[in-house]
């Protein structure tokens, strides 16, 4: 990359062999976004062509209305690669956490065999086409058999993140009908075995599931009922290798996905077979550049939506090898993932601004020892990339020479939609980019919307709540605007910075802040590895915003703390100034990566934390409370 003012560029070698490389592409989907589309899809296999490309009926839309078509079909028999071309190559690469064992490796055709195993395995325990389907299961590969086990018979995938406790399994699995659960016996995290089938007999107290299907994984002592369980390795021992594909209908449910609101009921978004393997194919190729020889390795677990499209689905749709790891990225030794990346040669690396803070917190001289040759391009998502982070991630990680690409999309959109394409760019650090092309975006009074004809992949609606659907996407600005409750902006470029969920809008005497662009002020602090602003209630001005801040230096606490009230000052104004300032240790996250700040603002509320299961770090919100009490 090189650098042109405040702008970065692909360098004139990368832009050659970019797939996406000429800025015209922007113009020609600006003409007609469902033309483009629609060419785009047509390079798809098909068991028959749409009717119509994209139908709308505000707040309603289809896309390639009346085609049939299966995601798995895509992936394997009628890979756009041609599946002799692919099926002695390797599609996972499945890396276990203890270092004694070795990894996993699975071709395409192996894979394919696995998963026709398993799909006839669901059929003989009467799953059909729309049934609900429960996975509980880590980062092994039997997650991803599962879900294209599912696709492969058109029956509906309900992934649950392992990390989620038992209640809020059992309100997914209630709220979807499901009748069958994939779950394991253990799992390694930490040097420890998680008993995720305890876990899962809680869950499915109170729900319809039948059967529970156990994957052994770690042979932990687990409790067993006969009329119930079956061990997955002898449930798919007899089973054919092939397995007919079902023919879905475009619009035909392909996952249920529930977003993990810090309110309320979680929503479950529904997302349809052809939208969602038009984009998820399409993305994948073009923002990470996927070539023959690309390895990814997205760091997110297939319980969110991160992990569904661009570890499971997007790779192999592009027939290029994908992988997983178990467990996490700084065990056993800090710099695990950095061993990872060089003993599996992998060429695009994809994680979060945690994870990279995390990384940069272990110090750089750790960093600095792995060269990271075969990388030659990098990716954030999750949460907007403070400046500091990115710059350090592009130097130290990226050693200057690799692309970064931070993408801003969210469980509703099924896929990444706004970004810098790495074959075009410019990139500019703390903004994500431009919208992918053929995606129409607004930004009115801050706060970011998508307009029509809208992404393919994007939800068709919340499982079995009409009225949940059109009051939280599409009542602020009418029925034909999507409300993303995201904040933007665009800097003179029409790049666009995101700067926090609207709901994390602090008002201080009736100014507008957000906390995303009070915690990218913070972290320009050189001794600031990681921060989280929240508001909370004033008597006088209604809210202020108050920071917990990680450090990575030794400076004396009342030092960094001047310097910090001083550069939110000099960055935003006085108005932005945090009416305190909490040194910490670490900071309340999910296993993801995310950090809780919903759990830091009910510290001072006084109100139920709730659970806490989900965190990765439960105990670090005693030691805040604590910190706050002093």
């Amino acid at each position: 990359m090189f650098k042109k003012g405040n702008l970065y560029f692909p360098t004139e070698k990368f832009r050659k062999s970019a797939l996406a490389n000429d800025k015209k592409i922007y113009q020609e989907a600006a003409k007609d976004p469902i033309k483009f589309w629609e060419k785009l899809a047509q390079q798809l296999f098909w068991f028959e062509k749409w009717e119509k490309a994209f139908v709308h009926k505000p707040p309603y839309f289809q896309w390639f209305q009346g085609g049939k078509i299966n995601i798995t079909s895509n992936i394997f028999e009628k890979n756009t690669l041609g599946f002799n071309k692919i099926k002695n190559k390797t599609a996972l690469i499945w890396e276990p956490e203890p270092t004694n064992e070795k990894p996993r490796i699975l071709t395409y055709d192996e894979l394919f065999k696995e998963v026709n195993k398993f799909a006839n395995a669901l059929k003989k325990l009467g799953v059909k086409k729309g049934d609900r389907v429960g996975i509980y299961l880590p980062m092994i590969p039997e997650v991803m058999i599962s879900m294209l086990a599912c696709a492969r018979i058109g029956a509906v995938h309900v992934v649950v993140f392992s990390a989620f406790s038992p209640s809020a399994l059992r309100i997914r699995l209630q709220d979807t009908g499901a009748k069958i659960l994939i779950t394991t016996d253990g799992y390694y995290r930490r040097d420890k075995v998680i008993n995720l089938k305890q876990n899962a007999d809680d869950g499915v107290k109170g729900t319809k599931v039948k059967k529970v299907v156990v994957v052994k994984r770690a042979g932990n002592k687990i409790p067993w009922q006969k009329d119930r369980n079956l061990w997955y390795h002898e449930l798919i021992k007899k089973q054919s290798d092939q397995c007919d594909p079902e023919v879905m209908d475009s619009e035909d449910l392909l996952f249920v996905l529930y977003t993990s609101g810090s309110t309320g009921t979680p929503k479950g978004t529904t997302h349809a077979c052809g939208g969602y393997t038009v984009q998820a194919y399409w993305t994948g190729k073009w923002i990470f550049d996927l070539h023959k020889d690309s390895i990814l390795w997205c760091t997110s677990d297939p319980g969110w939506v991160t992990g569904h499209t661009y570890t499971v689905y997007s790779p192999l749709l592009n027939g290029v090898t994908t992988l997983m790891f178990e467990g996490a990225p700084n065990w056993p030794t800090p710099d695990r993932w950095a061993q990872i990346i060089e003993k599996h040669k992998a060429t695009i690396f994809y994680t979060a601004p945690t994870a990279i803070r995390m990384f940069e917190k272990l110090g750089t001289d750790l960093v600095r020892k792995h060269k990271f040759e075969t990388l030659r391009l990098l990716g954030s998502v999750g949460e907007p990339i403070d400046e500091a982070a990115w710059k350090w991630y592009f130097k130290e990680v990226g050693k200057e020479r690799c692309p970064l690409v931070d993408t801003w999309w969210q469980t509703e959109t099924g896929g990444i939609l706004i970004t810098s394409l790495p074959g075009i760019g410019p990139f500019k650090p703390g903004f994500t980019g431009l919208p992918f092309p053929g995606v129409k975006v607004q930004i009115k009074q801050e706060n970011l919307l998508i307009l029509p004809p809208f992404a393919p992949g994007l939800l068709r609606g919340i499982y079995k709540n009409p009225k949940k659907y059109l009051e939280t996407y599409w009542s602020q600005y009418g029925k034909k605007v999507y409300f993303t409750s995201d904040a933007a902006y665009k800097d003179k470029n029409g790049l666009i910075r995101i700067v926090g969920r609207v709901d994390d809008v602090i008002k201080v005497a009736g100014h507008r802040l957000t906390t995303g662009e009070l915690e990218a002020a913070i972290n320009l602090h050189p001794d600031i590895t990681e921060c989280a602003v929240i508001g909370i209630p004033d008597k006088i001005k209604g809210e202020v915003p108050v920071a917990f801040v990680v450090l990575k230096g030794k400076k004396p606490e009342l030092k960094v703390k001047e310097e910090l009230l001083a550069l939110v000052r000099k960055q935003i104004g006085p108005i932005a100034k945090p009416k305190e300032i909490y040194i910490v240790k670490e900071l309340p996250k999910t296993r993801s990566g995310k950090i809780m700040r919903r759990i830091l603002r009910k510290l001072f509320t006084g109100k139920e934390l709730g659970d806490l299961s989900t965190l990765a770090n439960p105990e670090s919100v005693e030691a805040i409370r604590k910190i706050i009490k002093k």
